[in-house]
Protein backbone atom coordinates (compact mmCIF):
# COMPACT_ATOMS: atom_id res chain seq x y z
CA UNK A 1 0.00 0.00 0.00
CA UNK A 2 1.12 3.37 -0.65
CA UNK A 3 2.36 5.98 2.23
CA UNK A 4 -1.25 7.70 3.01
CA UNK A 5 0.97 10.87 3.87
CA UNK A 6 1.68 11.03 0.00
CA UNK A 7 -1.03 11.91 -2.67
CA UNK A 8 -0.11 11.41 -6.72
CA UNK A 9 -0.03 14.49 -8.89
CA UNK A 10 -2.17 13.73 -11.45
CA UNK A 11 -1.02 11.74 -14.77
CA UNK A 12 -0.61 15.26 -16.88
CA UNK A 13 1.59 17.09 -14.61
CA UNK A 14 4.69 18.10 -15.70
CA UNK A 15 6.33 16.94 -12.45
CA UNK A 16 5.60 13.08 -11.75
CA UNK A 17 6.56 12.49 -8.57
CA UNK A 18 4.76 12.00 -5.14
CA UNK A 19 4.40 15.15 -3.32
CA UNK A 20 4.12 15.26 0.77
CA UNK A 21 0.82 16.31 2.61
CA UNK A 22 3.73 17.11 5.68
CA UNK A 23 5.33 20.37 5.44
CA UNK A 24 9.49 19.14 4.56
CA UNK A 25 11.92 19.13 6.58
CA UNK A 26 15.59 20.40 5.56
CA UNK A 27 17.21 17.36 4.44
CA UNK A 28 13.63 16.55 2.78
CA UNK A 29 13.93 19.90 0.83
CA UNK A 30 17.38 18.79 -0.54
CA UNK A 31 15.78 15.52 -1.51
CA UNK A 32 13.27 16.99 -3.17
CA UNK A 33 15.36 19.69 -5.37
CA UNK A 34 17.63 16.73 -6.13
CA UNK A 35 14.37 14.88 -6.88
CA UNK A 36 13.13 17.81 -9.28
CA UNK A 37 17.07 17.73 -11.30
CA UNK A 38 16.53 14.73 -12.02
CA UNK A 39 12.95 15.01 -13.80
CA UNK A 40 14.31 17.33 -16.09
CA UNK A 41 17.47 15.97 -16.66
CA UNK A 42 18.08 12.40 -18.49
CA UNK A 43 20.43 10.39 -16.98
CA UNK A 44 23.50 8.83 -19.83
CA UNK A 45 21.76 5.91 -21.29
CA UNK A 46 22.19 3.72 -24.24
CA UNK A 47 20.92 4.17 -27.88
CA UNK A 48 20.64 1.81 -30.25
CA UNK A 49 23.33 3.63 -32.37
CA UNK A 50 25.69 4.84 -29.28
CA UNK A 51 25.62 6.30 -26.22
CA UNK A 52 23.94 9.63 -25.45
CA UNK A 53 25.14 12.08 -22.24
CA UNK A 54 22.87 14.74 -20.26
CA UNK A 55 23.96 17.57 -19.08
CA UNK A 56 25.67 16.72 -16.19
CA UNK A 57 27.35 13.25 -16.93
CA UNK A 58 25.11 11.48 -14.00
CA UNK A 59 25.58 7.82 -13.82
CA UNK A 60 23.20 5.59 -16.10
CA UNK A 61 22.67 3.67 -12.71
CA UNK A 62 19.84 6.05 -11.75
CA UNK A 63 16.58 5.10 -11.74
CA UNK A 64 14.03 6.46 -13.58
CA UNK A 65 11.16 7.01 -10.71
CA UNK A 66 7.92 6.44 -13.63
CA UNK A 67 4.45 5.70 -11.28
CA UNK A 68 3.54 1.83 -11.53
CA UNK A 69 0.88 0.95 -13.90
CA UNK A 70 -2.23 -0.13 -11.90
CA UNK A 71 -2.84 -1.48 -7.89
CA UNK A 72 -3.22 0.57 -5.39
CA UNK A 73 -3.74 4.05 -6.46
CA UNK A 74 -2.30 5.73 -9.01
CA UNK A 75 1.47 4.80 -7.53
CA UNK A 76 0.78 1.12 -7.36
CA UNK A 77 2.46 -1.04 -4.52
CA UNK A 78 6.23 -1.25 -4.76
CA UNK A 79 6.76 -4.56 -6.14
CA UNK A 80 7.49 -5.35 -10.00
CA UNK A 81 8.99 -7.51 -12.03
CA UNK A 82 12.79 -8.54 -12.38
CA UNK A 83 14.13 -8.62 -15.95
CA UNK A 84 13.22 -12.34 -16.77
CA UNK A 85 9.78 -11.30 -16.12
CA UNK A 86 9.69 -8.42 -17.98
CA UNK A 87 11.37 -10.60 -20.92
CA UNK A 88 8.58 -13.56 -20.53
CA UNK A 89 6.05 -10.61 -21.14
CA UNK A 90 7.11 -8.97 -23.89
CA UNK A 91 8.22 -11.65 -25.86
CA UNK A 92 4.79 -13.03 -25.37
CA UNK A 93 3.39 -9.94 -26.80
CA UNK A 94 5.17 -10.86 -29.52
CA UNK A 95 4.90 -14.73 -29.83
CA UNK A 96 1.08 -14.55 -30.63
CA UNK A 97 -0.86 -15.77 -33.28
CA UNK A 98 1.23 -14.95 -35.57
CA UNK A 99 3.49 -17.35 -35.17
CA UNK A 100 1.25 -19.95 -36.75
CA UNK A 101 0.61 -17.91 -39.88
CA UNK A 102 5.03 -17.51 -40.04
CA UNK A 103 4.68 -20.93 -42.47
CA UNK A 104 2.44 -19.62 -45.37
CA UNK A 105 4.76 -16.78 -45.65
CA UNK A 106 7.19 -18.81 -45.38
CA UNK A 107 5.42 -20.93 -48.68
CA UNK A 108 5.19 -17.34 -50.65
CA UNK A 109 8.71 -15.95 -49.91
CA UNK A 110 11.08 -19.35 -50.32
CA UNK A 111 12.87 -20.61 -47.12
CA UNK A 112 15.93 -18.21 -47.83
CA UNK A 113 13.83 -14.32 -48.23
CA UNK A 114 11.86 -15.47 -45.47
CA UNK A 115 14.45 -16.68 -43.08
CA UNK A 116 16.36 -12.97 -44.03
CA UNK A 117 12.70 -11.37 -43.71
CA UNK A 118 12.46 -12.91 -40.02
CA UNK A 119 15.81 -10.90 -39.34
CA UNK A 120 15.93 -8.05 -40.87
CA UNK A 121 11.72 -7.96 -38.78
CA UNK A 122 13.25 -8.85 -35.56
CA UNK A 123 16.00 -5.74 -35.75
CA UNK A 124 14.17 -2.96 -36.71
CA UNK A 125 11.43 -4.37 -34.06
CA UNK A 126 14.59 -3.69 -31.63
CA UNK A 127 15.70 -0.31 -32.85
CA UNK A 128 11.92 1.04 -32.73
CA UNK A 129 11.77 -0.82 -29.21
CA UNK A 130 14.75 0.88 -28.30
CA UNK A 131 13.59 4.23 -29.27
CA UNK A 132 10.46 3.85 -27.59
CA UNK A 133 12.09 3.32 -24.48
CA UNK A 134 14.41 6.20 -24.81
CA UNK A 135 11.70 8.41 -25.50
CA UNK A 136 9.91 7.42 -22.49
CA UNK A 137 12.20 7.81 -19.83
CA UNK A 138 13.01 11.70 -21.72
CA UNK A 139 9.24 12.44 -21.67
CA UNK A 140 8.54 10.77 -18.77
CA UNK A 141 5.44 8.62 -20.21
CA UNK A 142 3.51 5.90 -18.68
CA UNK A 143 1.93 4.54 -21.84
CA UNK A 144 2.35 4.51 -25.93
CA UNK A 145 -0.30 7.26 -26.57
CA UNK A 146 1.14 9.41 -23.59
CA UNK A 147 4.30 9.60 -25.34
CA UNK A 148 2.90 10.13 -28.89
CA UNK A 149 0.91 13.13 -26.91
CA UNK A 150 4.19 14.76 -25.97
CA UNK A 151 6.00 14.47 -28.96
CA UNK A 152 3.38 14.48 -31.91
CA UNK A 153 0.22 16.49 -30.32
CA UNK A 154 -3.48 14.96 -28.61
CA UNK A 155 -4.68 14.67 -32.26
CA UNK A 156 -1.63 11.86 -33.01
CA UNK A 157 -2.15 10.26 -29.48
CA UNK A 158 -5.60 9.63 -30.56
CA UNK A 159 -4.89 7.92 -34.06
CA UNK A 160 -1.79 6.01 -32.05
CA UNK A 161 -5.13 4.79 -29.49
CA UNK A 162 -6.78 4.13 -31.52
CA UNK A 163 -4.47 2.41 -33.86
CA UNK A 164 -3.30 0.24 -30.54
CA UNK A 165 -7.18 -0.63 -29.77
CA UNK A 166 -7.66 -2.11 -34.12
CA UNK A 167 -4.56 -3.87 -33.68
CA UNK A 168 -4.86 -5.43 -30.10
CA UNK A 169 -8.85 -6.70 -31.22
CA UNK A 170 -7.87 -7.99 -34.25
CA UNK A 171 -5.12 -9.72 -32.37
CA UNK A 172 -7.42 -11.41 -29.33
CA UNK A 173 -10.27 -11.70 -32.28
CA UNK A 174 -7.85 -13.97 -34.29
CA UNK A 175 -6.90 -16.15 -30.97
CA UNK A 176 -10.15 -16.98 -30.16
CA UNK A 177 -10.69 -18.06 -34.11
CA UNK A 178 -7.49 -20.03 -33.81
CA UNK A 179 -8.56 -21.51 -30.83
CA UNK A 180 -12.45 -22.45 -32.43
CA UNK A 181 -10.83 -23.66 -35.64
CA UNK A 182 -8.72 -26.10 -33.69
CA UNK A 183 -11.12 -27.91 -30.91
CA UNK A 184 -13.87 -28.05 -33.19
CA UNK A 185 -12.45 -28.36 -36.96
CA UNK A 186 -13.30 -26.33 -40.30
CA UNK A 187 -14.78 -27.38 -43.31
CA UNK A 188 -11.26 -29.29 -44.93
CA UNK A 189 -10.21 -29.75 -41.16
CA UNK A 190 -10.69 -32.46 -38.35
CA UNK A 191 -11.05 -30.62 -34.60
CA UNK A 192 -9.14 -31.86 -31.41
CA UNK A 193 -13.00 -32.82 -30.07
CA UNK A 194 -14.15 -34.87 -32.80
CA UNK A 195 -11.23 -36.77 -32.88
CA UNK A 196 -11.56 -37.51 -29.32
CA UNK A 197 -15.24 -37.80 -28.92
CA UNK A 198 -16.97 -37.52 -32.16
CA UNK A 199 -19.76 -34.97 -34.07
CA UNK A 200 -22.32 -35.86 -31.25
CA UNK A 201 -23.10 -33.12 -29.00
CA UNK A 202 -23.11 -29.66 -28.14
CA UNK A 203 -18.78 -29.86 -27.96
CA UNK A 204 -18.90 -29.80 -31.77
CA UNK A 205 -20.40 -26.26 -31.91
CA UNK A 206 -17.72 -23.86 -32.31
CA UNK A 207 -19.34 -20.72 -31.20
CA UNK A 208 -20.08 -22.37 -27.73
CA UNK A 209 -16.32 -23.41 -27.61
CA UNK A 210 -14.86 -20.44 -27.72
CA UNK A 211 -17.86 -18.79 -25.55
CA UNK A 212 -16.75 -21.97 -22.71
CA UNK A 213 -13.20 -20.96 -22.82
CA UNK A 214 -13.24 -16.82 -23.01
CA UNK A 215 -15.80 -16.91 -20.08
CA UNK A 216 -14.00 -19.90 -17.84
CA UNK A 217 -10.20 -19.05 -18.63
CA UNK A 218 -9.78 -15.85 -20.55
CA UNK A 219 -12.06 -14.02 -18.49
CA UNK A 220 -10.22 -14.56 -14.82
CA UNK A 221 -7.10 -14.14 -16.81
CA UNK A 222 -8.12 -10.99 -17.92
CA UNK A 223 -9.44 -9.57 -14.78
CA UNK A 224 -6.23 -9.14 -13.23
CA UNK A 225 -5.24 -5.36 -12.78
CA UNK A 226 -1.09 -5.44 -13.47
CA UNK A 227 0.86 -6.71 -16.37
CA UNK A 228 3.61 -8.18 -13.49
CA UNK A 229 0.86 -10.29 -12.29
CA UNK A 230 1.06 -12.31 -15.86
CA UNK A 231 4.76 -13.04 -15.69
CA UNK A 232 4.58 -16.62 -14.40
CA UNK A 233 1.60 -17.79 -17.48
CA UNK A 234 3.64 -15.83 -19.72
CA UNK A 235 6.60 -18.01 -18.98
CA UNK A 236 4.44 -21.24 -19.55
CA UNK A 237 3.12 -19.61 -22.59
CA UNK A 238 6.48 -19.01 -23.50
CA UNK A 239 7.40 -22.64 -22.93
CA UNK A 240 4.87 -24.11 -24.37
CA UNK A 241 5.80 -22.25 -27.42
CA UNK A 242 9.06 -23.67 -27.38
CA UNK A 243 7.42 -26.96 -27.09
CA UNK A 244 5.77 -26.66 -30.52
CA UNK A 245 8.92 -25.43 -31.94
CA UNK A 246 10.65 -28.31 -30.91
CA UNK A 247 7.86 -30.60 -31.81
CA UNK A 248 7.86 -29.58 -35.20
CA UNK A 249 11.01 -29.34 -35.71
CA UNK A 250 11.78 -33.02 -34.49
CA UNK A 251 9.01 -34.39 -36.39
CA UNK A 252 10.63 -32.36 -40.00
CA UNK A 253 14.29 -33.68 -38.85
CA UNK A 254 13.02 -37.02 -39.00
CA UNK A 255 10.96 -36.86 -42.21
CA UNK A 256 13.71 -34.98 -43.93
CA UNK A 257 16.45 -37.95 -42.82
CA UNK A 258 13.99 -40.20 -44.21
CA UNK A 259 13.69 -39.04 -47.42
CA UNK A 260 10.18 -38.10 -47.10
CA UNK A 261 10.57 -34.05 -47.41
CA UNK A 262 11.21 -32.85 -50.91
CA UNK A 263 13.77 -29.61 -51.22
CA UNK A 264 11.80 -26.64 -50.69
CA UNK A 265 12.12 -23.83 -52.50
CA UNK A 266 14.23 -21.16 -51.67
CA UNK A 267 12.67 -17.60 -53.27
CA UNK A 268 9.69 -16.30 -53.87
CA UNK A 269 7.39 -17.70 -57.01
CA UNK A 270 6.87 -15.58 -59.80
CA UNK A 271 5.10 -17.74 -62.21
CA UNK A 272 1.64 -16.52 -61.77
CA UNK A 273 -0.50 -13.57 -61.32
CA UNK A 274 -1.86 -15.38 -57.93
CA UNK A 275 1.85 -16.05 -56.55
CA UNK A 276 2.86 -11.64 -57.06
CA UNK A 277 -0.44 -10.65 -55.30
CA UNK A 278 0.40 -13.41 -52.88
CA UNK A 279 3.79 -11.69 -52.48
CA UNK A 280 2.39 -8.08 -51.98
CA UNK A 281 0.04 -8.93 -49.37
CA UNK A 282 2.81 -11.31 -47.35
CA UNK A 283 4.96 -9.22 -46.42
CA UNK A 284 2.95 -6.57 -44.27
CA UNK A 285 2.27 -10.13 -42.29
CA UNK A 286 5.57 -10.17 -41.45
CA UNK A 287 6.13 -6.95 -40.30
CA UNK A 288 2.92 -7.68 -37.93
CA UNK A 289 4.80 -10.89 -36.65
CA UNK A 290 7.07 -8.65 -33.95
CA UNK A 291 4.73 -5.93 -33.31
CA UNK A 292 4.55 -5.61 -29.08
CA UNK A 293 5.16 -1.65 -28.88
CA UNK A 294 2.25 -1.25 -27.42
CA UNK A 295 3.48 -2.98 -24.54
CA UNK A 296 6.49 -1.66 -23.83
CA UNK A 297 5.71 1.14 -21.52
CA UNK A 298 3.74 -1.05 -19.26
CA UNK A 299 6.26 -3.74 -19.28
CA UNK A 300 8.82 -0.62 -18.14
CA UNK A 301 6.76 1.18 -15.43
CA UNK A 302 6.81 -2.52 -13.46
CA UNK A 303 10.51 -2.97 -13.32
CA UNK A 304 11.31 -3.51 -10.13
CA UNK A 305 15.19 -1.70 -11.38
CA UNK A 306 13.55 0.61 -13.65
CA UNK A 307 16.60 1.91 -15.97
CA UNK A 308 16.65 2.29 -19.83
CA UNK A 309 19.90 0.11 -19.88
CA UNK A 310 17.79 -2.33 -18.17
CA UNK A 311 14.97 -2.33 -20.78
CA UNK A 312 16.99 -2.48 -23.61
CA UNK A 313 18.48 -5.81 -21.97
CA UNK A 314 14.49 -6.89 -22.15
CA UNK A 315 14.43 -6.10 -25.44
CA UNK A 316 17.17 -7.74 -26.90
CA UNK A 317 16.67 -11.20 -24.81
CA UNK A 318 13.02 -10.98 -26.37
CA UNK A 319 13.96 -10.18 -29.78
CA UNK A 320 16.27 -12.95 -29.76
CA UNK A 321 14.22 -15.72 -28.49
CA UNK A 322 11.61 -14.56 -31.01
CA UNK A 323 13.54 -14.40 -33.73
CA UNK A 324 15.00 -17.96 -33.38
CA UNK A 325 11.64 -19.38 -32.21
CA UNK A 326 9.95 -17.39 -35.42
CA UNK A 327 13.02 -18.91 -37.73
CA UNK A 328 12.59 -22.65 -36.69
CA UNK A 329 8.80 -22.65 -36.79
CA UNK A 330 8.26 -21.39 -40.46
CA UNK A 331 10.90 -23.32 -41.72
CA UNK A 332 10.08 -27.10 -39.92
CA UNK A 333 6.04 -25.68 -41.33
CA UNK A 334 7.12 -24.94 -44.85
CA UNK A 335 9.19 -28.26 -44.66
CA UNK A 336 5.87 -30.95 -43.05
CA UNK A 337 3.15 -29.73 -45.34
CA UNK A 338 4.83 -27.31 -48.34
CA UNK A 339 2.30 -26.28 -50.67
CA UNK A 340 -0.49 -27.39 -48.95
CA UNK A 341 0.27 -25.12 -45.45
CA UNK A 342 -2.40 -23.49 -44.41
CA UNK A 343 -2.79 -19.44 -43.52
CA UNK A 344 -3.42 -21.32 -39.74
CA UNK A 345 -0.89 -24.03 -39.54
CA UNK A 346 -2.33 -25.66 -36.28
CA UNK A 347 -5.03 -27.05 -38.63
CA UNK A 348 -2.21 -28.92 -40.89
CA UNK A 349 -1.84 -30.98 -37.71
CA UNK A 350 -4.88 -33.04 -37.90
CA UNK A 351 -3.86 -36.01 -40.27
CA UNK A 352 -1.09 -38.75 -40.00
CA UNK A 353 2.27 -36.85 -40.53
CA UNK A 354 4.20 -40.34 -41.45
CA UNK A 355 5.70 -41.28 -38.30
CA UNK A 356 5.22 -43.03 -35.37
CA UNK A 357 2.81 -41.85 -32.88
CA UNK A 358 2.25 -38.91 -34.82
CA UNK A 359 -1.51 -38.80 -33.43
CA UNK A 360 -0.12 -38.05 -30.32
CA UNK A 361 1.97 -35.48 -31.63
CA UNK A 362 -0.58 -34.19 -33.08
CA UNK A 363 -2.81 -33.75 -30.29
CA UNK A 364 1.01 -32.64 -27.90
CA UNK A 365 1.22 -29.54 -30.68
CA UNK A 366 -2.31 -28.42 -31.45
CA UNK A 367 -3.56 -28.20 -26.92
CA UNK A 368 -0.48 -27.34 -25.78
CA UNK A 369 -0.79 -24.05 -28.56
CA UNK A 370 -4.05 -23.63 -27.77
CA UNK A 371 -3.30 -23.56 -23.57
CA UNK A 372 -0.55 -21.14 -25.00
CA UNK A 373 -2.99 -18.79 -26.83
CA UNK A 374 -5.38 -18.71 -23.52
CA UNK A 375 -2.08 -17.82 -21.50
CA UNK A 376 -0.96 -14.80 -23.94
CA UNK A 377 -4.34 -13.10 -24.39
CA UNK A 378 -4.47 -11.30 -21.06
CA UNK A 379 -0.81 -9.65 -21.78
CA UNK A 380 -2.28 -8.26 -25.45
CA UNK A 381 -5.84 -7.76 -23.37
CA UNK A 382 -4.17 -5.51 -20.40
CA UNK A 383 -2.80 -2.63 -23.50
CA UNK A 384 -6.01 -2.40 -25.03
CA UNK A 385 -7.76 -1.87 -21.91
CA UNK A 386 -5.79 0.32 -21.03
CA UNK A 387 -6.17 2.17 -24.19
CA UNK A 388 -9.69 2.60 -24.02
CA UNK A 389 -9.67 3.74 -20.83
CA UNK A 390 -7.57 6.29 -21.42
CA UNK A 391 -9.17 7.46 -24.60
CA UNK A 392 -12.49 7.25 -23.30
CA UNK A 393 -12.17 8.44 -19.59
CA UNK A 394 -8.65 10.70 -19.79
CA UNK A 395 -4.97 9.86 -18.54
CA UNK A 396 -5.95 11.40 -15.43
CA UNK A 397 -9.32 9.64 -14.56
CA UNK A 398 -9.05 8.06 -11.01
CA UNK A 399 -8.60 3.95 -11.33
CA UNK A 400 -11.36 1.85 -10.32
CA UNK A 401 -11.93 -1.56 -9.69
CA UNK A 402 -15.63 -1.61 -10.78
CA UNK A 403 -15.26 0.36 -13.91
CA UNK A 404 -11.79 -2.03 -15.12
CA UNK A 405 -14.31 -4.95 -14.75
CA UNK A 406 -16.71 -3.43 -16.38
CA UNK A 407 -14.66 -2.17 -19.53
CA UNK A 408 -12.79 -6.39 -19.43
CA UNK A 409 -16.49 -7.05 -19.77
CA UNK A 410 -17.38 -5.11 -22.48
CA UNK A 411 -14.09 -6.07 -24.72
CA UNK A 412 -14.69 -9.63 -24.72
CA UNK A 413 -18.45 -9.58 -25.64
CA UNK A 414 -16.79 -7.32 -28.51
CA UNK A 415 -13.83 -9.41 -29.00
CA UNK A 416 -16.51 -12.77 -29.16
CA UNK A 417 -18.52 -11.24 -31.15
CA UNK A 418 -15.61 -10.63 -33.75
CA UNK A 419 -14.23 -14.10 -33.56
CA UNK A 420 -17.94 -15.27 -35.25
CA UNK A 421 -17.87 -12.89 -38.26
CA UNK A 422 -14.13 -13.23 -39.54
CA UNK A 423 -13.47 -16.08 -41.36
CA UNK A 424 -10.09 -16.67 -41.16
CA UNK A 425 -6.60 -15.38 -39.44
CA UNK A 426 -4.97 -14.75 -42.97
CA UNK A 427 -7.66 -11.93 -43.58
CA UNK A 428 -7.28 -10.41 -40.36
CA UNK A 429 -3.56 -10.10 -40.31
CA UNK A 430 -3.54 -9.08 -43.79
CA UNK A 431 -4.93 -6.07 -43.37
CA UNK A 432 -3.85 -5.12 -39.49
CA UNK A 433 0.00 -5.54 -41.08
CA UNK A 434 -0.78 -3.20 -43.34
CA UNK A 435 -2.20 -0.94 -41.46
CA UNK A 436 -2.05 -0.23 -37.72
CA UNK A 437 0.73 -2.81 -37.06
CA UNK A 438 3.17 -0.44 -39.29
CA UNK A 439 1.67 2.41 -37.72
CA UNK A 440 2.66 1.21 -34.53
CA UNK A 441 5.60 -0.42 -34.84
CA UNK A 442 7.35 1.74 -37.59
CA UNK A 443 5.88 5.05 -38.23
CA UNK A 444 4.70 6.38 -35.14
CA UNK A 445 8.73 5.35 -33.65
CA UNK A 446 10.12 7.25 -36.49
CA UNK A 447 7.99 10.18 -36.56
CA UNK A 448 8.77 10.51 -32.35
CA UNK A 449 12.38 10.65 -33.00
CA UNK A 450 12.27 13.06 -35.71
CA UNK A 451 9.75 15.42 -33.75
CA UNK A 452 11.90 15.63 -30.86
CA UNK A 453 15.08 15.84 -32.50
CA UNK A 454 14.06 19.06 -34.43
CA UNK A 455 12.32 20.33 -31.81
CA UNK A 456 15.79 19.96 -29.56
CA UNK A 457 14.53 17.68 -26.93
CA UNK A 458 16.79 14.96 -27.98
CA UNK A 459 20.07 15.01 -30.46
CA UNK A 460 19.64 12.26 -32.77
CA UNK A 461 23.27 11.37 -34.20
CA UNK A 462 23.55 11.54 -38.45
CA UNK A 463 22.86 7.91 -38.91
CA UNK A 464 19.45 7.89 -36.24
CA UNK A 465 18.34 10.32 -38.56
CA UNK A 466 18.64 8.38 -41.82
CA UNK A 467 17.76 5.43 -40.14
CA UNK A 468 14.14 7.16 -38.55
CA UNK A 469 13.84 8.48 -42.20
CA UNK A 470 14.51 4.74 -43.80
CA UNK A 471 12.11 3.00 -41.28
CA UNK A 472 9.16 5.77 -41.77
CA UNK A 473 9.66 5.12 -45.92
CA UNK A 474 9.64 1.55 -45.50
CA UNK A 475 6.98 1.75 -43.67
CA UNK A 476 4.63 4.19 -46.08
CA UNK A 477 5.76 2.24 -48.71
CA UNK A 478 5.01 -1.65 -47.78
CA UNK A 479 1.53 -0.43 -46.05
CA UNK A 480 0.58 1.34 -49.38
CA UNK A 481 1.75 -1.91 -51.38
CA UNK A 482 0.18 -3.91 -48.94
CA UNK A 483 -3.27 -2.52 -48.69
CA UNK A 484 -3.66 -1.90 -52.55
CA UNK A 485 -2.60 -5.95 -52.84
CA UNK A 486 -5.24 -6.88 -50.31
CA UNK A 487 -8.09 -4.61 -51.93
CA UNK A 488 -6.83 -6.20 -55.29
CA UNK A 489 -7.34 -9.91 -54.16
CA UNK A 490 -10.89 -9.32 -52.69
CA UNK A 491 -11.96 -7.57 -55.68
CA UNK A 492 -10.37 -10.59 -57.87
CA UNK A 493 -12.27 -13.27 -55.79
CA UNK A 494 -15.33 -11.16 -56.09
CA UNK A 495 -15.05 -11.31 -59.89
Amino acid sequence: MVNSNYSALPLTSPAIELQSSHPPTKSGAAAAANGAVHAKKLTKQDSFLGEVDDDDGADNTEHDELPLMGGDGPAGPPEGSGVSGAVFNLATSIIGAGIMALPATMKVLGVAVGLVSILVMGVLSEVTIELLVRFSARCRALSYGELVHRALGRPASVVAQMCIIINNAGVLVVYLIIIGDVMSGSLKHMGVIDQLIGHDGEWDNRRLLILFVLVLFLAPLCALERIDSLSLSSAASVALAIVFVLVSCVIAAVKLAEGKISAPRMGPDFSSRAAMLDLLVVIPIMTNAFICHFNVQPIYNELKEKTPSNMYNVGRISTVLCVAVYALTAVSGYLLFGDDTESDVLTNFDKDLGIRFSSVLNYIVRIGYIIHLVLVFPVVHFSLRQTVDALVFGESAPHSRKKMLALTAVLLALIYLGSTMIPNIWMAFKFTGATTGLALGFMFPALMALRLDKEGAEHLGRGEKLLALGMLGLAIVVSIVGVAGNVYTLKSKSD
